[in-house]
């Protein structure tokens, strides 16, 4: 399992990118998505999508801002920049390219 949790590490800024294309949500419900999405495959703990998510705010990929209903209390919601979109773009093509060279080295080996 430690060995699911690297490479989780190495691509959730990613995973992250793409959810957030699908529209605003909070660092939780982010997290909850990619375990959706992937059947519960991938774990994502409060200690990786938050890190995650300010080196994405650091990088202007993504935008936040507090939202306040009444009586509840405020949440951060991230949205996906402009720049983001393209980095999500350029990035998605190039993991997809490199996963097929490993799946092919992985089936012809």
């Amino acid at each position: 399992m430690s060995k699911r949790k690297d490479l989780l590490q190495g691509t959730l800024d990613l995973l992250v990118l793409r959810v957030l294309e699908t529209g605003p949500r909070h660092g939780y419900a982010i997290a909850r998505r990619i375990e959706q999405i992937s059947e519960d495959v991938l774990k994502v703990q409060q200690g990786s999508i938050y890190p995650s998510l300010h080196r994405l705010e650091d990088k202007a990929l993504i935008e936040s801002e507090w939202l306040v209903e009444d009586g509840k209390r405020p949440v951060k919601v991230y949205t996906l920049s402009k720049e983001g979109k393209a980095y999500l773009q350029a990035e998605t093509e190039s993991w997809q390219t490199f996963s097929a060279a490993v799946n092919t080295v992985l089936k012809n080996a």
